[in-house]
């Protein structure tokens, strides 16, 4: 084979080519970037601010049926999801109670806690506050903007995606949001009974007053003076409705009901789901649809 100087240069520019082709490779590779969240709602939080980056990738580090992480405790496969990760996106507020163990264990990671900002309930007695802000649609909306935010900062070359991505969420949620202060302002001030502190900030948010909450843990059995306690309330308040959560055994509510003739209805808090961006939207819109018919009924 004859090599003009033609060939040799498209000889140099293939290898050049080539050379770069793998150099860029090698870049992609290096920022790869695993994001795992602490649960359900912080999951779909980040699906959706996350969506078609290029190089990231999303696991929960808890299963989508687990719940609140009130008294969580890591396993070993948990250690192992975050000895991988880059960045690990939790709640705060008190929901993840090994949080701290995370921080020293891998020093390395970028914790995002998104509950930043948020003007925090106080819980009940030696509880602390309250973490379940993303109960509240404006709540959800301000962590959705802290985790666009937070990951633009540490992924620059992907920053007008992360906004991209977080405001149309956001424009979603507020649209939520309209709709369900539309929906249920016809109900302000009404007293509510729950069984498990999870919507202070909801109540806050949409002027519900919560007179009593029977299981302040999951899993917590109220006493009998609690229950009687409660009983009393509902009798007092002429409280027709008791919100139970599909999480979480209503039994205690199934006792109460009896005994006042109140109705039990479920609310979900969004603490667990499918695998849809879109899932917190839909519950949200079924709390509405079940809030609507239990102060109607």
């Amino acid at each position: 084979m004859r090599f003009t100087r033609k060939t040799a240069f498209l000889f140099l520019f293939a290898a050049l080519f080539l050379s770069t082709q793998a150099a860029w490779a090698q870049v992609e590779k290096a920022r790869q970037i695993k994001v795992v969240a602490s649960f359900y709602p912080m999951y779909i939080m980040a699906k959706n601010v996350v969506k078609d980056v290029p190089g990231v990738s999303l696991e929960s580090l808890t299963s989508p049926f687990s719940g609140c992480l009130h008294d969580y405790t890591l396993t070993t496969q948990d250690m192992k999801k975050l000895a991988h990760a880059q960045v690990f996106v939790a709640n705060g507020a008190g929901m993840e109670s090994f949080l701290g163990r995370v921080i020293t264990q891998y020093p390395g990671l970028k914790i995002i806690e998104l509950s930043r900002g948020v003007a925090l309930i106080k819980g009940s007695a030696n509880t602390g506050d309250n973490p379940h802000v993303w109960v509240s649609i404006s709540d959800a909306i301000r962590e959705v903007k802290n985790l666009g935010r937070a990951l633009a900062e540490y992924d620059p070359p992907h920053k007008e995606l992360y906004e991209k991505n977080t405001a149309a969420y956001v424009v979603k949620l507020e649209i939520l949001r309209e709709k369900m202060h539309k929906g249920l302002a016809p109900y302000q001030a009404r007293p509510m009974i729950t069984f498990h502190e999870a919507f202070p900030y909801f109540a806050r948010e949409f002027g519900f007053k919560i007179v009593a909450v029977v299981e302040r843990e999951p899993g917590s059995e109220p006493s009998a003076r609690e229950l009687a306690d409660t009983i009393k309330i509902i009798k007092k308040n002429n409280i027709a409705a008791l919100f139970s959560e599909p999480q979480y055994p209503a039994a205690a509510a199934r006792v109460i009901a009896q005994e006042t003739g109140a109705r039990v209805y479920v609310l979900d808090p969004a603490v667990t789901g499918p695998d849809d961006a879109d899932a917190y939207i839909k519950i949200m819109e079924n709390n509405l649809a079940t809030l609507k018919r239990a102060f109607t009924e």
